[in-house]
């Protein structure tokens, strides 16, 4: 009867251990209410040749792998010596440069604004066909720019215009007025209190292997692969 006893005892230590754990926030199980979890470098939410021919598997295979990476682990070197700028989180941190530590602020804000970059435009980007703005961002598109051909001759002009590398971007302000603006490098227009919708890589490690020196092209061809339900999602849920 003893052992029985004991058996059950035990039993019911382990099933209580068991909840706790399963209590503890997940955050804090990473660390990262900590401040010590690293950037880590996400998968593509599609395969490497999913927007062919658009853009093709050899680019998408160096540029999430290679120059994204870089951004990861450059960001993490800097961000070692002061590790409680991991809490903030990636947006966080580019919302607030101002409060990063001068010796790392530069390179903080080139890396983390790559990082950033890139998981949002894979989002922007899906190989499924066919696609249009619709609802209110299409509404909105048309408030602020009388059309969407009118929109996305803007758009291609501010990304044929951004002087060596950067990006192009359909952002909006907090009340929903829509604007086009480029960013030099990896500036974000999130440091600027805006909010992206939609945005164009044009380093030209993005489109090189593919078109070489025809960025024209490369953002005709762009079109393609936009994911406008993402587009209409990040406008819904602006803040």
């Amino acid at each position: 009867m003893k052992s029985k006893n004991k058996i059950y005892s035990f039993f019911l230590l382990a099933l209580s251990i068991i909840t706790l754990i399963s209590l503890i926030p997940t955050a804090l199980v990473k660390g990262n209410a900590l401040g010590d979890s690293k950037f880590e470098l996400r998968p593509l939410p599609y395969a490497y040749d999913a927007l062919e021919p658009y853009i093709d598997k050899e680019t998408m295979t160096i540029h999430h792998d290679k120059h994204q990476k870089a951004y990861v682990d450059n960001l993490n070197k800097a961000i070692a010596k002061y590790p409680e700028l991991y809490s903030k989180g990636l947006e966080g941190i580019l919302r607030d440069l101002d409060s990063v530590p001068d010796d790392i602020r530069e390179t903080v804000r080139n890396n983390a604004g790559g990082v950033y970059n890139h998981e949002f435009f894979w989002t922007i980007m899906s190989p499924k066909k066919d696609q249009t703005p619709k609802g209110d961002l299409l509404d909105a598109i048309n408030r602020d720019f009388e059309s969407y051909d009118n929109f996305k001759n803007q758009f291609k002009e501010a990304a044929l215009n951004r002087f060596g590398s950067g990006w192009a971007w359909l952002v909006s302000n907090s009340d929903g007025k829509l604007s086009i603006i480029s960013t030099p490098n990896q500036d974000s227009p999130i440091s600027t209190g805006l909010i992206p919708i939609i945005g164009i890589d044009v380093w030209e490690h993005a489109y090189y292997l593919k078109y070489q020196n025809r960025r024209s092209e490369y953002i005709d061809n762009w079109w393609n692969v936009v994911n406008w339900e993402q587009a209409e999602n990040n406008y819904s849920n602006k803040k």
